[in-house]
Parts: structure tokens; sequence; C-alpha cells
């Protein structure tokens, strides 16, 4: 049984573009997707009548961005098999209990602009912390022309990359498989980046130590992704160990990027999730689409 895409919608700028995501990623990979709008159910006062038309208001509206949003992708993508659900619960743990059955969820990201700061991450940033599959972070106007890099005459040529950062003093596993995976569905080329940084005051023989440092990130980073090479010969693939804090080095890859992968390390259960500092950063600062997976 194929597990669906899950998208979810709120009506926002931000969800719509999320949803259109979904469906050409759920294009690429041959899976069906589900859209998901979540409502809460406040139930009348005791004084109240329930059949008075306005307690009625939420649903409509939850339901017709449902049904916009069906119609919409289903013209856009006749090829993909969508189907769209109420779900009678707050946001975060309706968003959780769809992702359980989904391949992945994708939801709008909202960053951390001058009208949006105050609800940054209120809903996004709780799911990400608690979901197990991959999530996709959609900034609103992401379009699929924007997945490929402007000529100098206007014109559109090659794909952009897919971007990944890489921490290879962790199991990377389940981030190469999603990385590899999400540039061969789009046919795109994919840049693994590891961003090192040698916390060693200046002195004598920093310039040698640096070079040694170097040469090992070098080693280390083709040894962990050689037999993903090997697995999937169809991708170009490009390697970059570099010298430098992770949030300015992948603020440079982001640039150019059609989707960037950043890991979030999984806690013992009664610890909880954990968001790494760098996860959070490219979810509130970068432009492109940023999917986080979770890894021990």
């Amino acid at each position: 049984m194929l597990l669906p895409i899950v998208a979810g919608m709120d009506g926002s700028p931000e969800s719509l573009a999320a949803a259109d995501w979904a469906a050409r990623e759920a294009l690429h990979r041959g899976l069906p997707l589900r859209l998901v709008h979540a409502w809460e159910v406040t139930p009348p006062a005791d004084d109240e009548q329930p059949a008075l038309p306005e307690l009625h208001v939420p649903q409509y509206w939850a339901r017709r961005v449902l049904r916009t949003g069906l119609d919409r992708l289903t013209e856009r993508y006749p090829q993909v098999r969508i189907t769209a659900e109420q779900v009678p619960r707050p946001p975060v743990p309706a968003l959780i209990g769809a992702a359980q059955s989904a391949e992945m969820l994708v939801l709008g990201n909202q960053g951390l602009g001058p009208v949006s700061a105050a609800f940054a991450g209120s809903v996004a940033g709780a799911v990400v912390g608690q979901v197990r599959q991959p999530v996709v972070l959609v900034r609103a106007g992401w379009t699929p022309a924007e997945e490929q890099l402007p000529t100098t005459d206007g014109d559109l040529a090659a794909r952009r990359p897919v971007v990944l950062a890489l921490d290879v003093r962790h199991d990377c596993t389940e981030l190469l498989g999603f990385a590899f995976e999400s540039a061969r569905e789009r046919s795109a080329p994919l840049t693994i980046l590891y961003a090192w940084h040698l916390t060693e005051g200046p002195g004598a023989g920093r310039s040698r130590r640096l070079d040694l440092a170097q040469l090992e990130a070098d080693w280390t980073l083709a040894a962990v992704v050689e037999p993903y090479r090997e697995k999937y010969p169809t991708v170009e693939v490009r390697t970059e160990a570099v010298h430098d804090r992770p949030a300015h080095a992948l603020g440079q890859a982001s640039q150019e990027a059609a989707l960037l992968i950043v890991g979030r390390r999984l806690r013992h259960p009664r610890v909880g999730s954990h968001l790494v500092r760098v996860a959070h950063w490219a979810i509130h600062h970068v432009h492109c689409p940023v999917a986080v997976v979770a890894h021990e």
C-alpha cells in the first residue's frame, strides 16, 4: 500500500503553496496526495441552540478551504489521486496524527517576516518537533519556475540542486536516503554540504591543523556518501566539506537550492524530540522549501 503525501491546509497563501508543492512531489514520486484541514469543534453553551446558523460558519469555511484546494489541484495535476478530509481536532494533534500514516507531511512556512513573526512556529514548529516522518515547509509564492535557474536572457535553464546539510558525526542513513530519492525523482543534481569548524584559537601550527582537519572532513564525507553514489548512479552528486559556521554555509548554499534538507535528532521519549539549531535557523530564514528529516 502506497502511503500518501499529506498537506495541511488552512486557506493561507503559505498553505496553498505547500499544497501545490505537495501535489508536484506526489506526481514525482507516484504517490497519492491527502489534503487535511483541522478545525476545532466548540460545543455550544447550555443556553445556545445547536441549530443556530452562526455555529456552522467555521465548518462551512473549513469545507470551502478544502473544496477550493481540491478543485484547484485536481485541475492542475490530473495524474495525481487527491483526497481531502476535515479533521475536527486542534491543528497540532490533527497534523501529527495525519503524519503517522504518511510518506511525508507538507506545511506552509511563514518564516520571520514583520507580520508573521508573532506566529512563526506556533503550529509548524510544534508539529516538526514531534513527527518522525519528513516534514517539508514551503513559503508563499514558491512556484515550479523557481526550481530552475534563470539564464542571462531570462529563459529557464538547468534545475536548481537539492541541498543536503549533513553532520557526519551522527547517523546519516535517513537523511541520505531522503536526499538521493528527492534528487532522483525530480531529476535534479544533489549537493551535500558538511560544515565543520575548528574551535582552537590562533597559534603555532594552526594552518597545519586546518589542512589536516580539511583532509579528514573531505575523506569522511566521501566515505559516508560513496555507498549512495553506487545505489543512485543517475544522480549527479557534489560534496562540499567547508570550514564555516553551519548557518552561514547553509545561507550561501540555499540561495540556489530547489530544496534544502536538514536533520532533526530524536531523543528518548521521556525527554522529547530535539529541533537542532541549524534546522530551526533554516525554517525561519531560508527562502526555498525546507525538509526536516528526523534521525537517531
